[in-house]
This record gives C-alpha cells, structure tokens and sequence, in this order.
C-alpha cells in the first residue's frame, strides 16, 4: 500500500475510531452507577437512531426503509441483542474483559460462515481457532465457578449475536448491494432499540439520576460512538484495504484492556492476560488471512 496523504488520514481516522470504541468501555461501566442497564441501553440505541434518522434528513438520503424483514432481524442481533447483553455484562464484569470477549466477533463470524455462507475454515484460520478457544478457557476459567461467570458468558454471547448480525448482512449486501449503508443503520438501530425499550419500561431498577457524567456519557455514545464513529469507519474502508482497517479496528479492545486498567484499576491475572493474548493473536490471524483472499469487510456492521 503507497503512503498517500489519503491513506494516513483514513489510518488516523481508524486510530480514532479505535479509541473512540476503546474508551467507551470505561464510560459504560462508570454509567452504570447512575441508570439501569436496559433503560442506559434503550436511551443509547433509540435517541442515536433518532439523531442518524436527523443525519439522513440533512444529507437527503433515502429515508424508505428496504429489505424489512431481514433488516429487523439484523437489527435484533446486532442492536438488542449485542448492546442488551454487553451492558448487563459489565453489570458484574470487568470493563476491559467484556470488551475483548466481545471482540471474539470474528472468530465467531469464521466459525458461523462454514455452515450459512459455505466459506470452510483453511489453514491460518484454524490455527486462529485454536488460539481463540484456547484464549476464551484461559478467560473464562471454566473449572473455577466465580462470579463473573455470567459476565462472561454474556459477553461471549454478545460476540456471537454480532457474528450473527455481520454474516446476516453479508447476504443482505448480496441481495440489495445499492442499499444506503447510513439508512440501512438507522433503521436497524431503531427497529433493535424497541425490545430494549419494552425490556427498560418491564424490568425494575433504580430511578434514574441525571447527572453531568451520565448527559455526557449518553451524548458520547450517541454521538461519537454511533454517527461519528460510523463517518470515520466508512470514510477508511473506502481509502485502505479491508484487511487493514480490519486490523487497525483491533485496537479498540487492547484501548479498552488499557483504560479499565488505569482507571477502573481492573488488573488482569496471569492466566486471563495469557487468553487475551491468545485471542489478540487470533484476531490478528483472521485479519491477515482476509488481507491475503483480499475479503471485503461487511461496512453496514460496526460496533454501536
């Protein structure tokens, strides 16, 4: 790849992105102790929707939605589904150990295409396999019963709903490539803040207390996490290789790792840095494996 001015912007764009998405860990924890999980995952889904729907109108993109029943199901894996259950995991987990159970994403994704798109699992990526299931029983600790089991299993779960929802819009791409990406997302978002929304007015918490941390932490998400973050994502995929912006996307869980460390002070142990190695490992294989096929990344699926 030349160094061209546009290609170090688009790099500097993804460096942002990355810790945009890092550092958002961090936030979401620390919201927590101001709102309960599913009314922080309603508000954060339904008004980022609100505000991409507010996006299109001033761009004059194309507001009819297309593809609705796959889009809603789409939207329920990647929208309810991952944002549901990453933040009830950081409920009990760790900041930076949801963020890189979390990121399994595509090692799940390589696991999910053998059986629904046909794409067999070859060479490097077996032995990302391998580093990634070793990375998760180093994590997960499966012999020791502890409390943040659960965490865990929900941020692995959240993983796997975001594979669902990538390898489910890959089809979609297939069968609608003209569909705009930007309307594509906000209908999704919105379709997938409903259930969260049901789910925030059913399950009792603790009333909501408004504080300067809490406004800014929803602003942060709406704005930065979701329109902004999904602005700097397809302005690199259109000026890097998808392999490249895969593996410089990478960084938002070491971001997050760092941040909870020095901030939240969650120091992992030995044995879970070694799985977080492992799984790092894993990521930068598959990432190196779709550079050299030349893969395409799916662009309607980011992190919300």
């Amino acid at each position: 790849m030349p160094v061209t001015s546009p290609a170090i912007r688009a790099v500097a764009a993804l460096l942002l992105l990355a810790v945009i998405w890092g550092y958002n860990w961090v936030v979401m924890k620390q919201t927590l102790a101001f709102i309960g999980p599913f009314q922080f995952g309603a508000l954060r889904t339904f008004l980022a929707a609100i505000f991409l729907f507010a996006l299109l109108w001033l761009l004059k993109k194309p507001l009819r939605p297309q593809q609705v029943p796959r889009m809603t199901l789409i939207g329920v894996l990647q929208t309810s589904g991952f944002t549901g259950l990453i933040i009830w995991a950081l409920v009990e987990g760790g900041a930076g150990k949801v963020a890189v159970l979390t990121y399994t994403m595509p090692f799940w994704v390589m696991v999910l295409a053998w059986p629904m798109l046909g794409e067999k699992i070859r060479g490097m990526q077996w032995l990302a396999a391998l580093a990634s299931v070793s990375g998760l029983v180093c994590i997960l600790e499966p012999w020791h019963l502890h409390g943040s089991l659960m965490s865990n299993a929900l941020a692995v779960m959240a993983g796997v709903s975001w594979a669902l929802a990538v390898v489910l819009a890959k089809k979609l791409h297939h069968l609608a490539p003209e569909m705009d990406l930007l309307s594509f997302t906000a209908w999704q978002m919105l379709i997938g803040s409903l259930p969260l929304l049901v789910a925030g007015l059913l399950i009792p918490a603790a009333p909501i207390h408004w504080t300067p941390y809490l406004v800014g932490a929803l602003t942060y998400n709406i704005v930065a996490c979701n329109a902004v973050a999904w602005l700097l994502w397809l302005f690199a995929l259109r000026r890097l290789p998808a392999g490249v912006a895969s593996m410089i996307s990478l960084l938002a869980p070491v971001i997050g790792v760092l941040a909870a460390w020095v901030q939240l002070n969650e120091v992992p142990s030995r044995l879970e840095m070694t799985g977080m190695l492992l799984i790092a490992l894993a990521l930068m294989m598959i990432a190196v494996h779709s550079m050299r096929k030349h893969e395409e990344v799916e662009s309607a699926i980011g992190q919300e």
